[in-house]
């Protein structure tokens, strides 16, 4: 496998190294060895698909909270996506800052998210699956997130009609939530979130 360290602290776009004949190709996904050689989180506790029926499609900008920090490795299989992620790591050289990637079922290329990141991404085509291998069990009271389009972020999102839903709409300002904690909570974004709706079914990640 091919990675490439992205401009987010952490982040890494990781290619399958083909190994092509006359009949197609065969590559690897997944290596622990490989992965621990480049510093990257080795163990996977829960893998999840999301599919996505249409075009435009938006999901995000999802985290969990501390003690449920989540490392995540994301890959197309069916269709294609904008991912997206936002370093939340108050600490971070890269803190505030946001990368997007297109992942397809084509270049096969993934994704790995770091803790204390937040994760979304946008469908550009219709029928798209998103494969996720998890860190960290699904907690949903921990689950927390930052709004699509928050002016803290200023994410550019391709132009397109969006289907999002009302909670992924109702979270809150950054920056308002922000200012209203005490100084030790704003030490890591990641590890609270207050007044934050929480998700009514798992399948809304």
């Amino acid at each position: 496998m091919i990675f490439t360290a992205t401009t987010l602290n952490g982040a890494f776009l990781i290619e399958p190294e083909r190994r092509q004949d006359e009949r197609g190709f065969f590559a690897r996904i997944w290596c622990e060895r490989e992965f621990a050689a480049a510093g990257l989180q080795t163990e996977w506790v829960q893998c999840n698909i999301s599919f996505n029926r249409q075009r435009g499609t938006l999901r995000g900008m999802h985290y969990q909270a501390a003690p449920y920090e989540e490392a995540k490795l994301v890959r197309c299989t069916m269709g294609a996506i904008y991912d997206v992620i936002i370093d939340l790591r108050a600490d971070s050289p890269t803190f505030r800052q946001w990368l997007a990637v297109e992942l397809t079922a084509d270049n096969r290329h993934m994704l790995f998210i770091p803790q204390g990141f937040a994760h979304g991404f946008q469908t550009l085509t219709d029928e798209t699956e998103v494969f996720y291998q998890m860190s960290q069990f699904y907690a949903p009271e921990y689950a927390r997130g930052v709004r699509w389009d928050d002016s803290a972020f200023k994410i550019a999102w391709p132009a397109d009609k969006r289907i999002i839903s009302e909670r992924d709409q109702s979270f809150p300002d950054f920056l308002l939530w922000r200012r209203a904690q005490p100084s030790g909570d704003r030490q890591s974004y990641a590890g609270e979130q207050r007044h934050c709706p929480r998700p009514e079914a798992w399948g809304g990640r």
